[in-house]
């Protein structure tokens, strides 16, 4: 009987140890439609596009130029001028560029557009063209003796102060600045008398092309080296147009022409 006992001990003790062992035999296969894990992360990416693939160009050939520090526009989006203009993709999409407080947009290059400026639309443009450049005056650029700055012309012994409007008022204190164009960034445009008491530009028209002109306003001091010298109607106001680059346009009367006006451009050094 002890014999039996033993011998059935023996046989349960193998059972067991037998199920154990196949306990630890399995495999894994791989999930039926391929469904694997997702990311983990929840940050949602928003594109301009509304996340549609894009073939954009980020290489240096979009590099851009930063605006001038201190200028208007110098945190705005997308603003400056290409570093290879040659090169460049496409125009600058300035749809949120901001210059002298006013939105401007580029378009490509090649395109039959030119550039769009607030409530303008110049046409007709083809190739790459830069953004005009424009500062407003703001009550924050005058000075406390009422003037915007001070124009200094060394080779005439010239230096006086740049007051707001052309009227004739304001001509008899110093310089009028016109008051459709910029003060700083682009186009400055000056008018003076020719004669009298306060004939401030009543030499201008001697002046020699690469003589130097200094603009010193609250933004800055700028110098400037004479590029033409004529004359032009008194109805021509082509001459403050709007710029892609900063320039001053000088005007005064011509002495005994009354149709007649002296204009002296600038272009900065």
């Amino acid at each position: 009987m002890k014999k039996i006992l033993t011998f059935a001990l023996a046989v349960s003790m193998m059972a067991s140890l037998a199920a154990s062992a196949s306990a630890l035999e399995y495999s894994i296969a791989p999930p039926k439609d391929f469904d694997f894990g997702r990311d983990t992360s929840i940050e949602v990416i928003h594109t301009a596009d509304g996340g549609a693939m894009r073939n954009e160009d980020v290489s240096k050939n979009a590099a851009l130029i930063p605006p001038v520090f201190g200028s208007e526009s110098m945190n705005a989006l997308h603003t400056g001028e290409y570093l290879t203009p040659n090169l460049a993709p496409g125009g600058i999409p300035a749809s949120g560029a901001v210059i002298g407080g006013s939105a401007a947009t580029v378009v490509t290059p090649g395109s039959a557009s030119g550039v769009i400026t607030p409530g303008n639309t110049v046409n007709g443009g083809s190739g790459y063209q830069p953004a005009v450049l424009f500062t407003e005056v703001t009550s924050d650029l005058y000075y406390k003796n009422g003037s915007l700055g001070r124009l200094e012309i060394p080779s005439l012994d010239l230096s006086v102060r740049i007051y707001q409007g052309t009227d004739s008022k304001t001509l008899a204190k110093g310089i009028g600045h016109f008051e459709d164009t910029s003060i700083w960034n682009g186009n400055v445009c000056l008018a003076a008398h020719n004669r009298g008491a306060n004939s401030y530009f009543g030499q201008i028209h001697t002046l020699d092309i690469g003589d130097k002109i200094t603009l010193t306003t609250k933004l800055g001091t700028r110098t400037y080296k004479v590029t033409d010298v004529f004359k032009v109607s008194e109805t021509d106001r082509s001459g403050l147009a709007d710029s892609g680059e900063n320039m001053l346009t000088l005007y005064t009367c011509v002495r005994n022409q009354r149709d007649q006006r002296w204009c002296v451009t600038a272009a900065e050094v």
